[in-house]
């Protein structure tokens, strides 16, 4: 079985895979000591609080040019976060010669969209709901539904704050759809469960999306 960890830390949460299971934990409370010992750590780090020491155990992954047919779409490829970079390079194995779209749903909300034959045509980035709900020190409702209004400020708020990012994925990804017709969508992220219910478009959620394709990555890489 293999022995190395892969590692993705996030602006919220850190998540990790060894032999095989998936582990998680909030970013603020991840320790990198205390991961299992381990002769390689493939790690993507996009918080910009949590610094990593070098140590030669550890290999940061930083996006490329190209993963075998997958082609970055920026001028400076390494310039394109390595989250999305690596839930590109999953969504690329799960749905080989075919066009597809992320949406990754964290702290950030990142969309790219790939054509059938493996550019990257870009993306768009939104603020997450926690960070659009940082605005106004107003108290939130875990009963939010979108296309409502409400007699109190309390729904009113997270009402408005809910639609904010469902209306803007469900919105890009009908717009995406015309470029790029039939294209597998695949979801991943840790705010999924806020908007799940109000998606209306057919996709595939994939909940370690990001560390599948790191461990894809260091896979092609030997």
């Amino acid at each position: 079985m293999d022995s190395s960890i892969y590692l993705d830390i996030g602006n919220s949460n850190a998540k990790w895979k060894f032999e095989g299971e998936y582990f998680e934990t909030s970013t603020n409370d991840f320790i990198l000591d205390e991961l299992p010992k381990s002769s390689k750590i493939w790690v993507s780090n996009v918080s910009s609080n949590f610094v990593i020491n070098s140590q030669s155990n550890i290999l940061l992954v930083k996006s490329q040019k190209r993963y075998k047919s997958l082609i970055n779409s920026y001028d400076e490829p390494s310039l394109l976060g390595s989250d999305r970079w690596l839930a590109m390079i999953a969504s690329h194995e799960y749905s080989p010669n075919t066009s597809f779209i992320v949406v990754d749903i964290g702290t950030a909300i990142t969309i790219d969209v790939v054509d059938k034959n493996g550019l990257h045509l870009g993306g768009v980035i939104y603020p997450g709901l926690s960070e659009i709900r940082k605005i106004f020190d107003f108290p939130v409702s875990n009963h939010a539904h979108v296309n409502e209004v409400s007699s109190s400020t309390i729904n009113a708020w997270s009402t408005g704050t809910l639609e904010i990012i469902v209306n803007g994925i469900n919105q890009k990804i009908h717009e995406l759809n015309h470029a790029v017709p039939n294209a597998n969508i695949f979801l991943t992220g840790g705010g999924f469960d806020n908007v799940e219910k109000f998606l209306n478009f057919p996709y595939g959620y994939h909940k370690n999306l990001v560390l599948d394709g790191l461990e894809l990555f260091a896979d092609n890489m030997g």
